[in-house]
């Protein structure tokens, strides 16, 4: 005990040492103070106005006007991305502005963009509109063309006198009636045309028949262009279609089916003179608007490209004000209104700078008072803060996303810096693979000072804030893979010839008979010639597997020595004797005699088998091992730690709880007599 006592305090491997801070901050310098504490981010305040809603905090009115400006920049940024655009990088050079004037510029910016964006849309939809006019123009003109013709050659083959009678109102179609000589009908053929969604055209037809009876005729053809959606600014497809009919309900019927469909209605003029001279105005209408647009397109890209050039600082700068406003509505007024009163918690390193940075903010807001930092007792539990860097910053997110320690515990994210990377390596080792992860990783490190400034995606974010953890462990597989003698799953003869050659000069029986040893033990990794041998998979398969068991007791042997230091430096006799004590016992009177066997087998060559001996451990530990006995003495070895498992198992799980228990009832008890010898 007297030389554990003498082990250094693992100062470094444990949390910063917090201690509980008040702050008494003038209100003139409560921003700047609050924003360079931020900046330093070296203290965490508590909330003093937890029973308090955040519609009746101080600082409400700043925190709204942020998230306004906050929406007004995501639209920008949206607008931005649409137009196709890049925004800037790099940090803008211009001086800070204060943020009235921001909210000022982000208004007028919002109205021009939305007044450019409604104008944009009319024009757009008078584009649209006057190009689904000349597609119909076309289109139609067609269909009508067609049909003139269809009539006539139908009246050479007629016979005259067909006219003549009085059933032929009744048995001749829609278009002959319209088209033959004589009396023409006061309900004449009449047509509709117009252009419609080339998906809803199947189902516009079959309503059109039904709510006409068939008494209709339906002409459609695909529209050469496709449209552009003024508000999704997608493609659609359209197709334009030429309803003929006869009688005002039916043409009632007809536009109120278009309406519902959103099909778009266009007047075509059956005389051809006149669809020329509408086409051609038309046409010189579209070209006017073209030019229009793409005057407008160019003045708006301008306007979003001087915005873009801007975006990225202007968010960072509402977003830091927010947080700032966020951290005031934490902090008290004192009764005199004059000052903020704070109260937080810091690591005891971090004070000397907590301390220039209030003295910097009293400065630089020209305030007459300085900020008061002391410090205070507090009763409640201190949080958990360790010091990190770009190295272990990431071990220590990996730690942390399984569960954070408590305050001046050992920190697992030490030693997870070489266990994670290198039981990685174990699963995965390739020397081949390791070699193009050590590149990448090498890359990302390179540019580390580029990357930083830029806006990744997820996944290269997540990429770049890993590439130290990719670097070991590309290290460990490729250290891994020479050990398995793998690249890319081939083995190579890197340290030499194999130990081993055939029974013959035709080696026609490797597979079958094996191979015989005719030199020394290959001297690093795997032999070669195991690849592809009948013995390859029993033999890969068991060395890897008994050496992640040999890893897997270790872990969990370094797990339980943490907690004892845990339990040491916290005075927690309890959880020593009976939490660290037991758990050690359990652990290495099965597992860790499971290693001891696998060890000295590799060192004996023995053949014994096991997953026999453990098994038979539990189910006749007092049989004779046999064959499989690896040295003298094994088997009341193997009964002594079978009993001590067996007794490390109640021992582990029952006096903790009941101590606990009594220890919990003498502490009411307690506190109990005392509050009634007060009262």
């Amino acid at each position: 005990m007297e030389f554990i006592d003498n082990l250094p305090p693992m100062d470094l491997m444990r949390s910063e040492k917090m201690t509980f801070v008040q702050l008494i901050i003038p209100v003139e310098s409560a921003h700047r103070a609050v924003s360079y504490l931020g900046e330093l981010g070296l203290l965490q305040f508590r909330d003093l106005n937890a029973d308090k809603s955040p519609f009746q905090r101080t600082f409400v009115n700043q925190v709204k006007r942020c998230g306004e400006m906050a929406r007004k920049l995501r639209f920008f940024k949206d607008q931005v991305s649409k137009a196709g655009l890049i925004s800037s990088a790099h940090p803008d050079l211009q001086p800070d502005i204060e943020l009235e004037e921001l909210e000022i510029q982000l208004s007028e910016h919002e109205h021009e963009l939305l007044e450019m964006n409604s104008n944009s849309e009319k024009l757009r939809q008078t584009y649209n509109e006057l190009l689904e006019f000349k597609m119909v123009l076309q289109k139609a003109s067609g269909f009508l063309v067609s049909s003139k013709s269809h009539a006539v050659v139908e009246e050479r083959e007629l016979d005259e006198t067909a006219y003549s009678k009085d059933r032929y109102v009744e048995t001749a179609s829609l278009l002959e009636q319209e088209m033959g000589p004589g009396p023409s009908n006061q309900s004449g053929l009449r047509f509709v045309s117009g252009i419609i969604c080339k998906s809803k055209a199947l189902r516009f037809e079959r309503m059109l028949f039904r709510a006409t009876r068939g008494n209709m005729l339906f002409n459609q053809a695909t529209a050469d262009e496709h449209i552009m959606d003024p508000v999704s600014t997608e493609m659609i497809e359209k197709t334009v279609f030429v309803v003929f009919f006869s009688g005002e309900q039916a043409k009632t019927k007809i536009l109120k089916i278009c309406e519902a469909f959103g099909a778009n209605c266009y007047p075509v003029p059956e005389d051809m003179t006149k669809q020329r001279q509408i086409t051609r105005e038309v046409l010189a209408r579209l070209s006017e608007l073209e030019a229009t647009l793409d005057a407008g397109i160019r003045h708006r890209n301008k306007a979003l490209s001087s915005i873009g050039f801007h975006l990225m600082k202007w968010m960072n700068m509402v977003r830091r004000e927010k947080a700032v406003y966020d951290t005031l509505n934490m902090l008290n007024f004192d009764v005199t209104k004059k000052c903020l009163v704070g109260e937080g918690w810091c690591p005891i390193f971090a004070k000397p700078q907590i301390q220039e940075a209030l003295q910097r903010a009293t400065f630089d807001s020209n305030s007459q008072v300085g900020i008061i930092f002391h410090v205070m007792d507090a009763v409640e539990s201190p949080p958990t803060y360790f010091r990190t860097n770009r190295f272990t910053n990431a071990f220590q997110e990996i730690v942390d996303a399984y569960g954070v320690a408590r305050y001046q515990e050992a920190n697992p994210a030490v030693y997870t810096v070489i266990t994670f990377p290198f039981l990685f390596a174990v699963m995965f080792g390739d020397w081949g693979h390791g070699i193009c992860l050590l590149l990448g990783a090498l890359v990302l490190i390179a540019r580390e000072s580029k990357l930083s400034s830029q806006k990744l995606g997820s996944f290269m974010e997540m990429l770049f804030g890993g590439r130290y953890v990719l670097l070991l462990m590309s290290l460990f597989s490729i250290y891994c893979g020479l050990i398995y003698n793998e690249f890319f799953s081939v083995p190579y003869h890197i340290f030499g010839g194999s130990a081993y050659k055939c029974r013959d000069a035709t080696c026609s029986n490797a597979n079958t008979v094996g191979l015989i040893k005719y030199q020394d033990t290959y001297p690093f990794g795997v032999d070669p010639s195991w690849r592809g041998s009948r013995s390859e998979l029993p033999f890969l398969n068991s060395l890897k597997m008994k050496m992640s068991i040999l890893l897997g007791v270790t872990q969990m042997n370094l797990g339980i020595v943490l907690s004892y230091f845990n339990a040491r430096f916290f005075g927690s006799s309890l959880d020593i004797r009976y939490q660290f004590v037991p758990q050690v016992i359990f652990l290495n009177s099965l597992f860790g005699y499971l290693s001891l066997l696998i060890i000295i087998k590799w060192c004996t060559g023995s053949q014994a088998d096991l997953y026999h001996v453990m098994i038979y451990m539990f189910l006749s530990p007092t049989d004779n091992l046999g064959e499989n006995q690896l040295f003298w003495g094994q088997r009341p070895l193997q009964i002594i730690l079978l009993l001590l498992a067996l007794i490390a198992v109640p021992w582990m799980l029952f006096p903790k709880p009941f101590i606990l228990k009594k220890l919990h009832s003498e502490v009411v008890l307690v506190s109990f007599c005392v509050t009634f010898f007060l009262s």
